[in-house]
């Protein structure tokens, strides 16, 4: 079932990145860091294998997914900033969001937000959502800027570096990924599942 979802999914963006050249690489990589599900295990190491045909440079493979994060997670950002923030102020309390919850985000995100942005750039699925929140908590918006292309870098590089090493074979490494995406969904979950619990409790 997932298979026949993702492969038309798969069949667009190359050729998006086949026609477009970088410029489709940072078309679908800003897809997908707008919170759209649009996996960039398909984007980067297809781009990276379009090295090994001399189409792309593994550098500037990886500045554009960069590039296009970057410009993803700014939109993700002000959505969260004017449409997430107003909307969990007034109607938070129907879904188990208090005043008391936001204003620990925004403490945790003006205290460990550079590195949370950070990290969350080198971890399937999160990587993809993190700036929504983000915006919510009002994060710094320089900083906010700076470290998502600080940590979607290293992740865009290493995937292109992967699909270069593949070479046709690059589309393999998704099965690895989809492990790890469903890994870190169920941790997801649970989190959710504990924060109900404990609000429902209270």
């Amino acid at each position: 079932m997932l298979e026949k979802i993702l492969e038309p999914i798969a069949q667009w963006i190359i050729s998006v990145i086949s026609s477009l050249g970088y410029g489709g690489i940072i078309l679908t990589m800003a897809i997908e860091s707008a919170c759209m599900p649009l996996p960039s295990e398909i984007i980067m190491p297809f781009s990276g294998y379009l090295v090994t045909t001399g189409r792309f440079s593994l550098f500037w493979t990886g500045i554009a997914g960069a590039v296009g994060c970057v410009i993803g997670s700014v939109l993700a950002y002000w959505v969260g900033i004017w449409g997430g923030r107003p909307f969990l102020e007034k109607y938070g309390k129907f879904i188990l969001i208090s005043e008391k919850d936001l204003a620990t985000a925004d403490r945790f995100f003006k205290k460990y937000g550079d590195l949370s942005i950070f990290i969350s750039r080198l971890l399937p699925v999160i990587r993809t959502f993190i700036s929504l929140p983000a915006g919510i908590a009002r994060m710094n918006f320089t900083k906010f800027v700076i470290y998502t292309f600080l940590g979607s870098f290293p992740w865009c590089l290493g995937l292109a570096y992967i699909g270069k090493v593949m070479g046709a074979n690059w589309e393999t490494i998704r099965v690895y990924f989809r492990q790890a995406d469903i890994f870190i969904v169920i941790l997801i979950v649970a989190g959710i599942i504990y924060f109900v619990y404990r609000h429902v409790k209270k």
